[in-house]
């Protein structure tokens, strides 16, 4: 089972850009957003000279024997033209725990299909020397466009998967960590090839037995600040200028944000009622810091 603590996590990074301040839909910003994540369809691919994709890949180095379970849970955000803008609903992707034994000797395939959006997860495992095992996934897009050429964003990210990240969950194995491994795992690790992923541990620290896999940069076992009310798709880095800064809209630009996106609306009464306290909570938070693997004794 994956903890809540992961879930918590995964959460930011599903909604990380989701709206931006001042969180009203007509701003330019929030017209052309999800930057990270996003499996366009293959045929949209080909035709592009950038470096938009179809799939992603996460590699990671497990610990274990030919019965170790390994589970996993694919995130996105499948959107939809709501008014004049665009929305997203949360869709989940889970396969059932699966020895590595099983996934050395056949991967785990598995389509899956939302209301136009179709996709597929690959999960495999490959043994590199006596408990140590490399677990690929391969996140794929597979809907098929009958003119690509002709179609613009906004229609292209509709049959998108948009923010995609993985959780990678096992019982009785560990883990090792791809950013900074015990040196016996450093070249395994190094082989790994990692396609508009970063994958990292997560959970209590200490902890080993999950891994996300984010199209974003982040560190091992990263938090959520506690002084942050909620959500605002920021990475909870700088809430008490958002919060400040939402304080400032004019009647009319809040009332656009109350007729837009749900939850941008909720971002907006939740700060109109912050209380003087909290805001005081929220300023001069001291974070810990890390040292680099360099500078570690």
């Amino acid at each position: 089972m994956i903890p809540d603590i992961v879930e918590k996590i995964a959460n930011a990074v599903l909604y990380e850009g989701y709206m931006l301040y001042p969180y009203r839909p007509s701003a330019v910003k929030n017209q052309q957003r999800f930057n990270f994540g996003v499996l366009y369809p293959r045929e949209y691919c080909e035709l592009q000279t950038g470096s938009d994709i179809w799939q992603m890949q996460t590699e990671c180095v497990l610990r274990g024997n030919a019965v170790t379970p390994v589970e996993v849970k694919v995130r996105f955000l499948q959107l939809f033209t709501h008014q004049d803008h665009q929305e997203g609903i949360d869709r989940a992707v889970c396969t059932l725990a699966s020895g590595l034994r099983s996934l050395e000797v056949q991967s785990l395939r598995q389509k899956f299909r939302f209301n136009g959006v179709d996709g597929e997860l690959d999960l495999r495992a490959q043994r590199l020397s006596d408990g140590c095992f490399r677990i690929s996934l391969v996140v794929r897009n597979l809907a098929r466009l009958a003119n690509s050429a002709g179609r613009n964003r906004d229609e292209i990210l509709l049959r998108s998967l948009v923010s995609v990240h993985s959780i990678l969950h096992t019982d009785g194995g560990r883990f090792v960590s791809s950013l900074d491994p015990p040196e016996p795992f450093r070249a395994a690790v190094a082989e790994c090839r990692n396609i508009g992923a970063w994958p990292v541990l997560v959970g209590d620290e200490g902890q080993c037995d999950t891994v996300l896999s984010a199209p974003i940069i982040l560190y091992d076992y990263p938090q959520i600040a506690p002084e942050s009310p909620g959500d605002l798709f920021d990475s909870t880095e700088i809430d008490e200028i958002l919060a400040l800064r939402i304080l400032t809209l004019t009647d009319a630009e809040k009332s656009e944000v109350r007729n837009g996106d749900d939850r941008a609306r909720r971002i907006l009464e939740r700060t109109e009622m912050l209380p003087p306290e909290h805001f005081q909570k929220l300023h001069g938070a001291l974070r810990g810091m890390r040292a680099s693997p360099e500078e570690r004794p």
